[in-house]
């Protein structure tokens, strides 16, 4: 185990480092049956829940909103996994298959539930739909959905709901009021959704907006801890 790991932290492949205000361990590869996976751990001093956050089709784990998150939450008790995708660390340019998505991420359940707390599953984009689909199959304990793609632009027909409702655990959505893949307005009554003003898809506000970028990525972290804050006790998850 690298020196500076925390107790409770998995063995990593590189060295800590310190990037701004964000404390990392390193990275963990993970085989999985679409090839290794990369876990880049971001731990709390104490912590009492493992939040792992896949990335979208369409970029990596330096999305804003991961970023905001992983530097947040630790202090507040929650250990921070940030997760790559098989074909994103194979350098490839397109996402595979759904199936072969939630194959190589439920493949992670032992990597994240090492650190001996509950893991809550979740992501950006298709990373959230990722942990909907697969939420009882990891274990989670909740599931957090950023910017969840509810319809592609403008085919709000073509609804992905089924995915969120068929979590089967407690869920929070984190939506931009300008989300072209489905506005907060848009999801089935019930759900549990934070509001990022202006935000669009990758919670991006206008340089005019009445909400200001930084103050947007600190509501969205805010909407974040506070959730996981209220999330019932439960044993840690099993490997």
């Amino acid at each position: 185990m690298a020196a500076d790991t925390p107790a409770g932290t998995p063995a990593t492949a590189s060295g800590g480092q310190r990037t701004g205000t964000t404390r990392t361990t390193g990275t963990t590869a993970v085989p999985t049956p679409a090839g290794d996976a990369r876990v880049t751990w971001h731990p709390a001093p104490r912590p009492r829940l493992v939040l792992a956050l896949g990335h979208g089709a369409g970029g990596g784990i330096e999305a804003r909103d991961l970023r905001a998150l992983a530097a947040a939450l630790p202090a507040r008790g929650i250990t921070v996994a940030l997760v790559e995708q098989p074909w994103r660390v194979a350098g490839k340019k397109l996402a595979p298959a759904p199936k072969t998505l939630d194959a190589a991420w439920t493949a992670l359940r032992p990597a994240l539930a090492a650190p001996g707390r509950p893991v809550v599953a979740g992501g950006r984009s298709a990373g959230a739909r990722v942990a909907c689909r697969t939420a009882r199959t990891l274990g989670a304990h909740a599931v957090l959905a950023l910017a969840f793609p509810l319809h592609p632009p403008g085919r709000p027909e073509k609804s992905r709901a089924e995915e969120l409702t068929g979590a089967g655990v407690p869920l929070l959505v984190v939506q931009g009021t300008r989300d072209p893949f489905g506005r907060p307005e848009e999801f089935p009554p019930g759900t549990e959704i934070a509001e990022v003003p202006g935000g669009d898809h990758g919670f991006a506000v206008p340089k005019k907006a009445e909400v200001p970028q930084e103050r947007a990525l600190g509501l969205l972290t805010e909407a974040v801890a506070g959730w996981l804050g209220r999330l019932p006790e439960v044993p840690p998850a099993a490997p």
